[in-house]
């Protein structure tokens, strides 16, 4: 989509009955990975040294591996969202709500765990129209639409392969993910000239569908500098990936008052409409630092770099169904840092078993827009905070977490969004061979 069409979903955004995410119009879509889980989004962000007994970490995987031997987890959550746009003086909300992750943890022998999970990737939803001149002859009224999504869906592995008595441990790790999604978008012009006799309404309309493996690795390392502190260590790796889409297209004129198609343009006789577009995944690399103290407290930061944020997507059609794209690539940086106050199982108040967490992020790069010529870099911070309240001795956790979230700005556009997080993760004890009936 080119200048016109991001600017005329920036100016009617606030004009649509139902909610516009004018940024999801780019390539896959967007998304609040890893802020929208709420055992991250607690933490501001961070997840490289994360990982425990009883929850799920899929940010670095090599966290699995500290899934105890007798569990069997389960971690489910759910998201509630309110979101602002803003660009000048004009303002629009609305909130919605969706699941956060559905995650498995299990044991297989003493030093190899496994998980496997579902978590939404990106949406795509937005509506808007613009309105330009068409040959001096009255005006075209120009009509954006978009829906769909990704889901990721992963198995992945961890393997212990150092934990002595000095309290030295050493987890590495993979993921195997499989992206699936369906994405459709149109564009439809209708022209309000002098003499309309003279034009057909127009529609160009384009599905997207997903079906793509990608790879990610990680290692956790934990070193006691003393007997009150112990250095962690993650690192996580996604390496280079370069992906087939297919995609349908079809170009055709239409009746305006009903709908109907008139002669279709593209496909023309005897081709097909297929047509087969790829996504590229840059190398990104994360490391994670985290000290901590007895287990009453921990600080942590996360760093990731990549080359471009999110996946770089390029149309198999010259020239492209919706006209040249605004979106530039370049540098991608992703700064995190959090503390945890750590709840005391052996503490004799409840309350004094409750973790307690803050954490902020920032963005660098985000996304790149060219606009006028000039390279816009739009970029995200945020913050988070939460609770995880133990359940069943300590076994079973409840996690609470709110987090903001800040994307661009109000002289171009400014989506912020509240999010309110709960997850439940249950540890069960299904590998336990008992002795007596």
């Amino acid at each position: 989509m080119g200048l016109m069409g991001l600017m005329g979903l920036m100016g009617s955004a606030f004009a649509q009955n139902g909610f516009n995410m004018p940024y999801s119009q780019f390539g896959i879509g967007t998304g609040d990975l890893p802020y929208s889980v709420p055992v991250v989004q607690r933490l501001g962000g961070v997840a490289y040294t994360v990982s425990g007994s009883n929850f799920i970490n899929p940010f670095n995987p090599a966290s699995y591996g500290s899934i105890g031997m007798e569990s069997f987890v389960f971690d489910m959550g759910s998201n509630l969202q309110r979101t602002r746009l803003r660009s000048g003086d004009e303002q629009a909300t609305d909130a919605d709500g969706n699941i956060s992750q559905l995650l498995f943890g299990f044991p297989i022998t003493k030093w190899m765990k496994m998980a496997c999970g579902l978590l939404p990737y990106s949406s795509v939803d937005y509506e808007s129209v613009a309105q330009g001149t068409y040959n001096g002859n009255g005006t075209v009224k120009n009509i954006y639409d978009g829906t769909g999504g990704t889901n990721m869906v992963f198995l992945g592995a961890a393997f212990n392969i150092l934990d002595n008595d000095k309290g030295r441990r050493l987890q590495a790790g993979f993921n195997v993910d499989l992206l699936l999604g369906r994405i459709q978008r149109a564009l439809s012009y209708s022209f309000m000239g002098i003499d309309t006799t003279h034009y057909m309404d127009k529609r160009r309309y384009k599905e997207t569908k997903l079906a793509n493996l990608m790879f990610d690795l990680g290692v956790q390392y934990w070193e006691p500098l003393n007997e009150r502190y112990t250095l962690g260590v993650g690192l996580t790796y996604k390496p280079y990936r370069k992906m087939n889409i297919d995609e349908k297209v079809l170009i055709y004129t239409y009746h305006a008052s009903d709908q109907s198609l008139v002669d279709t343009i593209f496909p023309a006789a005897g081709q097909s409409d297929d047509i087969t577009s790829n996504l590229e995944l840059d190398h990104t690399f994360g490391i994670g630092l985290s000290l901590a103290r007895n287990n009453r407290w921990m600080v942590a930061a996360d760093a990731t770099f990549s080359g471009w944020a999110g996946m770089k997507y390029t149309e198999g059609m010259n020239p492209p169904v919706f006209g040249e794209s605004t979106l530039d690539l370049g540098p991608y940086s992703r700064y995190a840092l959090a503390f945890e106050k750590t709840g005391d199982m052996d503490a004799s108040s409840y309350w004094g078993r409750i973790s307690w967490s803050a954490g902020v992020h920032l963005e660098n790069g985000a996304m790149r827009l060219n606009i006028n010529g000039r390279n816009e870099v739009i970029d995200a911070w945020g913050c988070g905070l939460g609770a995880t309240l133990p359940m069943r001795k300590g076994r079973s956790l409840l996690t609470l977490s709110v987090g903001y979230r800040s994307f661009g700005n109000k002289d171009l556009l400014q989506q912020e969004s509240l999010s309110f997080g709960i997850s439940v993760s249950s540890c069960e004890r299904w590998f336990v061979k008992r002795k007596y009936n």
